[in-house]
């Protein structure tokens, strides 16, 4: 999830536990709601240490209780917060931090909850991580709060608020209910996994092989209530080493460019990924590109191209739309 929806559900949650007459434990639980993603500024630290890597330490319940300690001693200290109970800062605090470790579980990104005792993962696979729809109900939520701010009655701001938690736990039930659904109909054809896309009507039945040699993979997407969108589509392709020399098919393309297009882009080897090559003048254009769909529809891959006579190829990152068969 995006940094602003897990400060707002962070905030709706609070509210449903302290009240409106506590606001000093929904701002604490806020605040905590979005501190794991400050992990971003550990970045230039993170290949040092494996630990302070996006979705690393902060992202376990460890990472949050360190925060939640020091931040329920020292919020206090800090503007618009007053002096209260340092235990219910506490506990505020760690509520808003689980919930940033829920709704990140909750997406297609996992996280290590038991880090750094397991490295066992969280991933529900029930949303995609950021959402074109969480995003726009995300921003309307923040100007809807900004605007209420010292313009209405309190009880108008209650009322506020409880119309946003249900609209957001709805989503989350929306989003758990399909995926439920997803699930069934992935047993029942043979699938090992369901993936979802931004649409929580659509989601991706797929099932891959990744040997030290070979990658095979097939997929086709669902429509709840309407079946396929489209027949299944299935690839395999050999991982040959990196070699030069004249390339003859579309088949051989996709096997001289699928190291290539990993090594671009780290994502597509931690993901479903499928390739698609087609002929232009002087050789083949290979699309690399994730299964999911991500925001507005597009997903991450690699356009690549490579010579047909000499083998020689360039790749670069891409947001395509996931190609469609006619």
């Amino acid at each position: 999830m995006d940094l602003f929806t897990h400060v707002v559900f962070a905030y709706l949650l609070s509210f449903v536990i302290w009240g409106p007459a506590q606001p000093q434990y929904i701002a604490a639980g806020a605040l905590a709601g979005g501190l794991p993603d400050a992990d971003a500024l550990f970045a230039p630290l993170a290949r040092r240490f494996p630990l302070l890597q996006h979705h690393g330490i902060t992202h376990s319940i460890l990472g949050v209780t360190i925060i939640a300690g020091a931040g329920s001693v020292l919020l206090p200290y800090l503007p618009y917060f007053p002096h209260a109970s340092t235990f219910w800062y506490f506990v505020a605090m760690e509520i808003g931090g689980l919930a940033h470790i829920f709704l990140d579980g909750f997406t297609h990104f996992a996280v290590s909850p038991l880090l750094p005792f397991s490295l066992r993962q969280l991933r529900m696979d029930a949303d995609v991580a950021i959402n074109g729809m969480m995003l726009a109900l995300t921003a309307a939520t923040l100007i809807t709060l900004s605007y209420e701010r010292n313009t209405v009655p309190f009880t108008a701001w209650v009322e506020t608020a409880w119309v946003l938690t249900l609209i957001y736990g709805g989503y989350l039930g929306l989003r758990w209910v399909a995926r439920s659904r997803a699930q069934k109909v992935r047993r029942k054809e043979g699938y090992s996994a369901v993936l979802p896309t931004t649409n929580p009507l659509v989601w991706t039945l797929a099932e891959r092989e990744d040997l030290p040699d070979r990658y095979r993979i097939r997929y086709r997407p669902l429509r709840l209530g309407k079946g396929p969108l489209f027949p299944e589509r299935s690839m395999e392709v050999a991982k040959v080493p990196p070699t030069s020399g004249p390339v003859g098919t579309p088949q051989e393309a996709l096997e001289r460019t699928y190291a290539a297009a990993l090594r671009k882009n780290r994502w597509l080897a931690l993901r479903y990924h499928f390739g698609e090559a087609r002929p232009i003048e002087g050789g083949y254009e290979v699309l690399w590109y994730l299964i999911e769909t991500a925001p507005f529809g597009r997903t991450m891959g690699v356009r690549v191209r490579i010579d047909g006579s000499t083998g020689t190829l360039t790749a670069r990152s891409a947001f395509p739309r996931r190609p469609r068969p006619e």
